[in-house]
C-alpha cells in the first residue's frame, strides 16, 4: 500500500505520542500536518483509498456531548482502514471509582488510541501520563487543539498564507480562544481580541502567547471595543456567549455579550474580503446573525469539514513506538 503522507517522516516531524495542546508543537510541525491533512482530504475527495491504520482502533471518552468529535474521529478511523469505539461517561468505570490511570492502562492494552473529550485539563494529561498509546485531547476546559488545527488548516486553504493576517476574536474569553490565540502566535497570524470585562481570556495563555509570538513575529492584542478589534480584519471569528457547562444567569450573560454580537453591523469594519469563522455548534441570533453566518463571506461549514482530515493527519502523526 502506497504512503502518500510518508507516516514515518511525519511522526519523525511531529516526535510526540500525544496531541494535548497545540503549544507542544512548532510552527514546521503544525505546517507538516496541515500539508498532510491537506493530502488526505485530496485523497478522500477523489475517492482514492488510503487505509494508512489498517487494523488499528481508537477509544473515543466522552464526558461531554458532541456532534462534530465523535463523527469527524470515527469517520476518519473508517477511512484509514481502523475502527472507532464510543465509550460515554456512563459505559466506563469512572463514575464508578476507578482511577484515571487504571482506566488509561487497561485501554491501552486493548487498542491503539484514546481520544477524551472531557472538562478538566489535568484529566487529560494524567490519562497521557499513565497510558502507553497515543492520547489526543478532544476537548477541555482549557484548550481545543484539534479545532484550532482544523481552523488553520482552513485559514490556510483560503488565504495561501499565515503571514500579513489578521485574525479578530470576538467574545468570551474560553477554552476556544487560548488555543487559537497560541495557534495565531506559533505560525505569526497578528491575532486581536475583545471581549467584555470580567470575561477577559487567561493572562497565562495571553502571556504564554506572547512568548510563541517572540518567534513569528505575531502581534497580540487584547481591548474590550469589537469595532477596533475587527477593523480591518481578514478573519472574524466567534463563539457561543455561554460555553457548555456555564452555570450562571444566562439573560444577564446575553446582556452583556450583545454589543459583541457578529452583525452586518460589525462584518462592516474588517477588511471588506474578510472571512467569518465559527466553531460550531453556533446560538444563531446570539453571538452571530442568520445574515452573517449564512453569507458569502462565511466558511463555518469548511472550519467543519476540516476536523476530519486534521484528525486524521493527528492519528497517522502520532507514534507509540
Amino acid at each position: 500500500m502506497s504512503d502518500p503522507i510518508k507516516i514515518k517522516q511525519l511522526q519523525a516531524t511531529i516526535n510526540s505520542k500525544d496531541f494535548l495542546s497545540i503549544s507542544d508543537f512548532t510552527k514546521d510541525q503544525i505546517m507538516a500536518l496541515i500539508e498532510a491533512a491537506i493530502t488526505l482530504k485530496d485523497l478522500q475527495k477523489k475517492g482514492i483509498p488510503h487505509q494508512l491504520l489498517l487494523g488499528k482502533t481508537l477509544a473515543m471518552i466522552f464526558e461531554k456531548s458532541s456532534t462534530r468529535t465523535r463523527v469527524s474521529f470515527e469517520t476518519g478511523m473508517f477511512q484509514l482502514g481502523g475502527a472507532a469505539q464510543f465509550l460515554s461517561k456512563d459505559d466506563l468505570q469512572l463514575g464508578n471509582g476507578e482511577t484515571i490511570g487504571d482506566t488509561a492502562q487497561v485501554l491501552a492494552r486493548y487498542v491503539d488510541y484514546i481520544m477524551i473529550r472531557t472538562y478538566g485539563h489535568d484529566v487529560v494529561e494524567e490519562m497521557a501520563q499513565y497510558a502507553s498509546v497515543p492520547v489526543i485531547n478532544g476537548l477541555t476546559d482549557e484548550a481545543h487543539p484539534c479545532q484550532v488545527l482544523s481552523d488553520l488548516i482552513t485559514i490556510y486553504e483560503t488565504f495561501g498564507k499565515f503571514d500579513g493576517l489578521k485574525f479578530t476574536y470576538v467574545g468570551d474569553g474560553n477554552n476556544m480562544i487560548n488555543s487559537l490565540m497560541i495557534g495565531c502566535a506559533i505560525m505569526g497570524i497578528d491575532c486581536h481580541i475583545a471581549s467584555p470585562k470580567g470575561c477577559e481570556v487567561s493572562p497565562s495563555f495571553v502571556a504564554l502567547a506572547h512568548e510563541k509570538a517572540e518567534g513569528s513575529g505575531a502581534k497580540i492584542e487584547v481591548c474590550h471595543n469589537p469595532e477596533e478589534a475587527v477593523k480591518d480584519a481578514n478573519i472574524v471569528y466567534t463563539d457561543v456567549w455561554a460555553s457548555m457547562g456555564w452555570q450562571g444567569n444566562l439573560d444577564e450573560r446575553r446582556e452583556l455579550f450583545q454589543p459583541y454580537q457578529v452583525n452586518d453591523q460589525l462584518m462592516a469594519h474588517a477588511n471588506p474580503e474578510a472571512v467569518f469563522m465559527h466553531c460550531l455548534p453556533a446560538k444563531r441570533g446570539e453571538e452571530v446573525t442568520n445574515e452573517v453566518i449564512d453569507s458569502s463571506q462565511s466558511i463555518v461549514f469548511d472550519q467543519a469539514e476540516n476536523r476530519l482530515h486534521a484528525q486524521k493527519a493527528i492519528l497517522c502523526a502520532l507514534t507509540n513506538e
